[in-house]
Order: structure tokens, then sequence, then C-alpha cells
């Protein structure tokens, strides 16, 4: 089992511990699948003990929110990386929606988002992680455009969940195989549609 520097802070313990099973974790969900991932195998290959496990996680369920919130937090990195500040409203809606197909184009990921983490955790759950990440920057995006007059005013948060839904179904939809470029140019005229 890893063995940490007694040097170390309980804190850097803990971080190093939980780091390294969020990404043992999420290796092994995204090849093998929630179901298909077993806690002796993850704390196998973290370099943990069972025990490590359950002293920083209730249960592997609660691992597996970890590992979705870690993925959410990247997808949104991402697109504000993509977007910045200082970019038009209406372009970095559109460079956002770009960044999002990208990131979601990550192996498998879109799979867990999307398929299993809505089965395991549920759509409530998901939906309140996604509202701290990549439904955030969405929300903050459209809320910008309205703002400067590029955009229709419409009621904020039923106008993101819906274009929320679309971006979810265009990644899956592109998972299952279609055309990249044809999802994004149906995405940009939706868009395209709320100008004013």
């Amino acid at each position: 089992m890893q063995e940490l520097p007694a040097h170390r802070t309980n804190r850097e313990r803990t971080e190093t511990t939980t780091s390294a099973l969020i990404a043992a974790a999420r290796e092994l969900f995204l090849s093998k699948g929630y179901a298909g991932a077993g806690t002796p195998e993850i704390v196998k290959k973290a370099g943990v003990t069972r025990g490590a496990l359950y002293h920083h996680f209730e249960d592997k369920k609660a691992l597996f929110a970890a590992v979705i919130e870690a993925e959410l937090s990247a997808v949104a990195d991402q697109i504000e990386r993509a977007a910045p500040d200082a970019a038009a409203p209406f372009d970095a809606l559109v460079e956002g929606g770009r960044a999002f197909f990208d990131a979601m184009a990550v192996e498998e990921r879109t799979r867990l988002i999307l398929i299993e983490a809505p089965a395991v955790l549920g759509w409530e759950e998901l939906r309140d992680m996604d509202r701290k990440h990549g439904g955030r920057t969405l929300q903050q995006g459209l809320d910008a455009a309205m703002k400067n007059g590029v955009i229709a005013r419409l009621p904020l948060e039923t106008l993101a969940t819906m274009l929320s839904a679309l971006f979810d179904r265009g990644a899956l939809a592109i998972e299952g195989g279609a055309d990249p470029g044809e999802v994004q140019q149906v995405i940009v005229a939706i868009l395209d549609g709320l100008r004013r």
C-alpha cells in the first residue's frame, strides 16, 4: 500500500489519498462503468487500503459522485478557457458550446456524465452538480448576452435548462457517431435564432 512521508500534514495526506482514489476510480469507471468497477479493484489501483476508501468516502456511490464532480469541473474549465470574459457575449456562447463538445469528446466522458451519473446519482443530484460547473457557465453566458442586448430577454433559468438539454443531446449524438460539425452548426443556428 502507498506509504506517505511522515512529514506531511494530515491535510496533505488526505488530499493525496482522495486524489489517488478519485484518479483510480475515474479510470475504472471510464473503462468498466460504475457497476463493473469494484471497490477492491479501486483501492488496489489507488495503492491504498479499503479502510482509507471508507474513511474518505461513505461508499462507492460517494466516490462516484466525486469523480463526476471532477469531470464536470474539467468540462467547465475547458469552456471558461475557450470563452474568456473579454470575448463578445455571442461569440462566448458559440465558443463555449464548441468547448463543451470538445470536452465531452474525452473518451467515455459523455457516457459517464450523461448516462451513468443520472442512473447512479439521480437527476436532481446531477443537476445540482452541473449548476456549479457547466450549467453555471452557460447561464452566465446567456445572462451576459441578455444584459448586453445581444439575445432576446427570456426566463434565464428556463432558457439555460433547455439549452443545456440540447447540448447534452448533441454530445450523446456525437458519442453515437453523429458529425460534430453538423451538431455544432445546429447549435449555432439555434443560438443565432435568439439574437435580437
